[in-house]
Order: C-alpha cells, then sequence, then structure tokens
C-alpha cells in the first residue's frame, strides 16, 4: 500500500536532528508540504530543508521554544502566512533531562522537562486544534515514548510528561472528534539517535538495553518515521484517541526479561 499525503501541510517540532528529522523528510517523501521546528542548531534544521528540497520536496524552517506561548503563536502565524494553514501536526520536541531520583531533583530542571515535553505538546495543539476544528479535519500526533508506561528511575520528570500527554492525547480526541479532527500518540522504545549514542555505543550498556527489548534489537528513526507517516495519512482514517507503540515489544520487557 503506497502512503500518501500530497499536498498536506504539517509542522513538525524538533525536526532538526533524530526522529523528528526523519519524520519530517518522511512526510516530505510522501507528499507533504513541512516545517521543520528548531529551538537550537538552525544549521541542523537547515540541512534537513535542503535535503528535503533536493529530494523534489517542499520544506521551510522556523524556529521557535515551544515552551513558550507566544514563540507557538508566532510560528503558527508564519505556517498560515506561508501555506494558509495546517494538515498535520506532529509533536515531537522533547527532552528527558538529568537524571536524579525524585527527592535529589532540583525543582527547576524537573519543570523544565514538563514545560517543554507536557506544556510545548499542549501550547502547539492548541494552535494547531484552532485552525483544524475550524477547517473540519487534521491530524495530530504527539511522541511519547515506552515510557508513557514504564516507570524510568532517574527520570521521573520524563516519564510523568509522557503519560501526561499519553492521557491529554485522548482527551483532545475525544474533544475534536465531532469536527473530523484526530489525535494520536505514537509511543517509540529504544531508537538509535546521536541522543542515544552513550548507551549504543558502549558494548556493554548496549547488551543490557537488548535483554529488554523481545525482537533483539534498537528501532532506527526511519522506522518510527514510516508509522508516523501512516497515521497522519487517510489510510489510519478510523485511527484515534489511542497510543501506536513502536517499540520491538519493550512494553513487555518485565515479563520477557524474567521468562515469564
Amino acid at each position: 500500500m503506497e502512503i500518501s499525503i500530497q499536498g498536506k501541510r504539517a509542522l513538525v517540532t524538533g525536526a532538526n536532528s533524530g526522529i523528528g528529522a526523519s519524520i519530517a523528510t518522511g512526510l516530505a517523501a510522501a507528499g507533504a508540504r513541512v516545517c521543520v521546528n528548531y529551538v537550537v542548531a538552525p544549521e541542523a534544521a537547515e540541512l534537513v530543508v535542503a535535503g528535503i528540497r533536493q529530494a523534489g520536496g517542499e520544506a521551510m524552517a522556523l524556529q521557535a521554544d515551544v515552551s513558550d506561548a507566544a514563540q507557538v503563536g508566532r510560528m503558527f502565524a508564519a505556517v498560515d502566512q506561508a501555506w494558509g494553514g495546517i494538515d498535520a501536526l506532529v509533536n515531537n520536541a522533547g527532552v528527558d533531562g538529568p537524571r536524579a531520583r525524585a527527592w535529589e531533583a532540583e525543582p527547576e530542571a524537573w519543570e523544565r522537562v514538563l514545560r517543554i515535553n507536557l506544556v510545548g505538546g499542549f501550547l502547539c495543539a492548541r494552535e494547531a486544534l484552532k485552525r483544524m476544528v475550524a477547517q473540519r479535519g487534521g491530524v495530530i500526533l504527539n511522541l511519547t515514548s515506552v515510557h508513557e508506561k514504564i516507570a524510568w528511575s532517574g527520570y521521573s520528570a520524563y516519564t510523568a510528561a509522557k503519560a501526561g500527554l499519553s492521557m491529554l492525547t485522548k482527551t483532545m480526541a475525544q474533544e475534536a472528534a465531532p469536527f473530523g479532527v484526530r489525535v494520536l500518540s505514537l509511543a517509540p522504545g529504544a531508537v538509535r539517535t546521536p541522543i542515544n549514542r552513550p548507551v549504543w555505543s558502549d558494548a556493554a550498556s548496549l547488551a543490557d538495553l537488548l535483554t529488554k527489548i523481545p525482537l533483539g534489537r534498537m528501532g532506527e528513526p526511519e522506522e518510527i518515521a514510516r508509522v508516523a507517516t501512516f497515521l497522519v495519512s487517510d489510510a489510519a482514517s478510523y485511527l484515534t484517541g489511542s497510543t501506536v507503540y513502536v517499540d520491538g515489544a519493550m512494553t513487555d520487557y518485565p515479563d520477557f526479561a524474567h521468562g515469564g
């Protein structure tokens, strides 16, 4: 089955590297016009845009801190000016924050993770929904994580934010469904991205990680991008309000790891 989103207007946050860059490239390859959002490293965002254009697609880069409502508003206004609206939002921007047990965490650092991962997702979805509800169509895809379901010691802010984003997805999907708007979550497992390099480049760390993945390997960013492209396309038109796990069955690892 060929997936096409020809002519759709898409915005991918945090799209200057890793999974976000792969999703932006994948959406463009399926025919979408793609806005590559970034907050730092503009040169990386422009490389993603250049790659899309070289492949015959249409793209632009826009800087905005998704945790800042004013910056988010300006970003969506720029998309309006360029393309007259939006058909797909992929909320990918996120950070895991410094590792610390809950009682040792600095409140400011803990809150920053929630501001970016959860509040940022809400602020972008809020702007997108204003437009999608009015046009009676559109898709919002929130990138959560297997850690919306699996606890992760040392990263309570990250897990809380991802679990919160999952419930936000369900609530927004319920609210937006009567207007023809779909809202979904995509939860990656362990993916081979630059941010995870310390894990997959160390033989011992990688071996330990693979014991938690029944499929026996890490995922690649392009595998997440292919599922994301499907979810925002009309091929997934009856799918809303749920989380799709792309994790090699990592969410089963507590039982798997103990032979259960």
